[in-house]
């Protein structure tokens, strides 16, 4: 971890090395060292003119105290984006890759007010219907299947392996997907974080859901689709597809940066390899300390003053973007020094207010689990390569690392005696598409159900 006084000056490639008004959240030099930049912000003020893409402009809070007073007053700092003055002016391209994270979704993070009462209300009580027990036994068998999918080699990408599956074929069986939608919902959602054939992918994936919701109008089940289907909400078809994009999407990205961040920590650190607490406890703090520290998503929840706001005094017109630096507000110095009174919850990793994350729970009895499934198979775990070396992925919302290499003692796969590869399975970076988005041979989805009925 950087610390405070590694950042005297502003970072290569800041518009305050030559007196810029903006400072840029993107390309490779945000990536690499953003603490840097937060540092930067700060001398602004509490918050800080940026901009997320070429053309996107935006204000961003880097205070705790001020990121809180944003997130708790929806009268004042609303999130529908049908807001942003300079979208409606036609002054933001309309290809811009950081569109599709900001632009209008009738869910509740892109709603206000008795809207988003009712859409939130729909997700909250179907959240609620889950069953804990039943979510544990599959987390630990999907963990178990990518696991064995890599453990006979000694060798493993836990991002690429791991971290970036795994939410995904847990929300699967969550969210009542048979094997062929399901397939294509992993296609679709890991094109589009990938930014590989992302139009393909997103074709894909909201064709796959629409499948979806029409089977359950049909055939509902035991799962969080059919639970939302039948909310007294009465979620249209259009509404239903929004919601699972939210849940599905939105939670599987921060999940994946949670795993891999956590897994990084805990290989890392050597804090983390004393042994002064049970596994379980050593897990927890090394999420925590993600959480805190690297938040999986670092700068979001997009708000639009109603009227010109003024924030320790700087005006922020009405209809202007308003992002939180939930990075930069839980490593505010202010708060940093007194941490330790803290609450390990008073992150803001989370969220606060009226949109807070509604799936934190759940999202994070799924990290512990997974990560204390590998570590239990793999004891002897190490990263393969030197920390220094690790990169992530650019973009002003996330903190994601490209790749985590780690070796370990190669483990004999006691299923199968013959050491195959169970029907329908493919190793290392799995293509479960053809150019089509049909399914075929080598899908995750179908190769996981093959795999837990040998």
């Amino acid at each position: 971890m950087q610390s405070h006084s590694e950042f005297q000056t502003p970072p290569p490639g800041c518009p305050a090395h030559a007196g810029g008004e903006r400072v840029p959240l993107h390309g490779p030099e945000f990536a690499a060292a953003p603490n840097a930049f937060y540092e930067t912000l700060r001398q602004y003020g509490p918050s800080a003119p940026v901009e997320l893409a070429p053309g996107v402009e935006a204000e961003l809070v880097t205070d705790y105290a001020t990121a809180l007073h944003v997130l708790q007053n929806p009268d004042s700092f609303a999130r529908d984006p049908r807001r942003w003055r300079a979208l409606n002016e036609g002054r933001v391209p309309l290809d811009s890759p950081v569109l599709p994270m900001m632009m209008y979704r009738p869910n509740p993070m892109f709603s206000d007010g008795a809207t988003h009462l009712r859409l939130r209300q729909a997700v909250t009580d179907s959240l609620a219907r889950i069953d804990m027990h039943r979510m544990n036994r599959h987390v630990n068998r999907v963990a178990a299947y990518l696991i064995e999918q890599f453990s006979s080699r000694g060798k493993a990408d836990l991002v690429t392996d791991y971290a970036q599956w795994l939410p995904l074929l847990v929300f699967n069986d969550l969210f009542g997907c048979p094997a062929e939608i399901g397939d294509r919902l992993v296609f679709g959602f890991s094109g589009i974080f990938d930014g590989v054939d992302a139009e393909k992918a997103n074709e894909v994936l909201t064709e796959s859901l629409f499948e979806l919701v029409a089977l359950k109008r049909t055939h509902p089940g035991d799962d969080v689709t059919s639970w939302l289907m039948q909310h007294q909400a009465g979620l249209s078809d259009e509404e239903m597809i929004h919601q699972l994009v939210l849940l599905i999407g939105a939670g599987a990205e921060p999940m994946q940066n949670i795993i891999a961040s956590a897994l990084c920590l805990l290989l890392s650190d050597e804090k983390y390899s004393g042994g002064q607490h049970s596994a379980g406890m050593l897990v927890e703090d090394a999420i925590n300390d993600v959480l805190w520290n690297s938040p999986p998503i670092a700068n979001y929840a997009v708000h639009y003053p109603v009227h010109d706001a003024e924030l320790s005094g700087r005006t922020l017109p009405a209809g202007d973007p308003v992002l939180v630096s939930f990075a930069a507000a839980n490593t505010d110095p202010n708060v940093s020094l007194g941490r330790q009174t803290l609450s390990k919850r008073a992150h803001l990793a989370w969220g606060a207010g009226p949109h807070a994350c509604p799936a934190k729970d759940p999202a994070m009895l799924i990290s512990v689990l997974a990560i204390e499934k590998l570590l239990n198979v793999l004891p002897d775990i190490e990263l393969a390569v030197a920390e220094e070396s690790l990169t992530y992925r650019p973009g002003p919302f996330h903190r994601a690392l490209n790749g985590l290499p780690a070796r370990f003692t190669p483990v004999r796969d006691e299923r199968r005696p013959s050491g195959r590869q169970p029907s329908g399975v493919t190793t290392g970076n799995p293509s479960p598409q053809d150019n089509q988005g049909k399914s075929r041979k080598g899908s995750w989805w179908s190769g996981f159900l093959n795999w837990w009925r040998v």
